[in-house]
């Protein structure tokens, strides 16, 4: 199968106004997810509605392309730049721009979903560590994920998934295995095209996961297990926090 990778960027942010050119230690946040992205994939492009993101994106040699201001979510952007830059890929990955140290083996992970001719759309999720203590389990801005013996997705919420009966609440996190959800998606390019066509749907408003519209819907997500941390970043101290790590590793 042929894949490309599509990174949704947009300059207007409530909280972090401007970070994809975000410098981290002397490379914008953007060019760090495009190289990391261009490790495992031939065929990458930012996807933009601003010419400053366009204009960096071109000067350090990467390919964009210019999509609507209106999207609702990176998903209709990848699908505006899918079908703009007149890809023949059978599938779009579309990659977190706020990731600056995505491991490109999570990408590979994600395209190995796609080696069972049923799959249409697949996505990431990590076991989380129980070090990480009841405070990152509760964090309703880390989704949590339960999935079936196939390895496809039962359900998504920001509320702790499963419920672990018959123990009390500090138990939980050495009760049962938790996975939590990795912000990385894959669709067919067909499929692609279905799913910006859905109207959002009760649960994704509910729990404002924009995944659940699909699951509501009928569409099966396959889940492949990835072990590698990400840093994501939302807000000016995470911005702080990826500069130390960068320095850490000499990036």
């Amino acid at each position: 199968m042929k894949f490309i990778g599509i990174i949704p960027a947009r300059y207007a942010s409530s909280r972090f106004p401007g970070k994809p050119l975000a410098d981290i230690c002397g490379m914008s946040m953007i060019e760090r997810v495009y190289r990391q992205a261009s490790k495992e994939l031939d065929d990458v492009y930012v996807a933009t509605d601003d010419m400053r993101i366009a204009d960096a994106v071109r000067d350090f040699g990467g390919r964009v392309v210019m999509t609507s201001a209106d999207h609702r979510s990176g998903t209709d952007r990848c699908y505006e730049a899918y079908c703009n830059v007149g890809s023949d890929a059978d599938v779009v990955i579309n990659i977190q721009g706020d990731e600056p140290f995505i491991d490109p083996a999570q990408i590979a992970e994600l395209k190995k979903c796609f080696d069972f001719p049923d799959t249409k759309i697949a996505t990431l999720v990590r076991k989380f560590d129980p070090e990480l203590g009841w405070d990152a389990l509760f964090d309703p801005n880390r989704p949590k994920v339960t999935f079936d013996s196939k390895m496809n997705a039962l359900y998504f919420s920001r509320s702790i998934i499963p419920y672990v009966r018959n123990h009390q609440w500090e138990e939980w996190i050495h009760s049962a295995e938790f996975y939590t959800h990795v912000g990385m998606y894959a669709y067919t390019a067909a499929t692609l095209s279905e799913i910006t066509k859905l109207p959002q749907s009760s649960l994704e408003l509910a729990e404002s996961l924009e995944q659940l519209r699909w699951l509501q819907n009928g569409y099966k997500i396959r889940v492949g297990v990835t072990a590698s941390p990400t840093i994501g970043i939302d807000t000016p101290e995470d911005l702080e926090r990826a500069i130390e790590f960068c320095k850490s590793i000499n990036c």
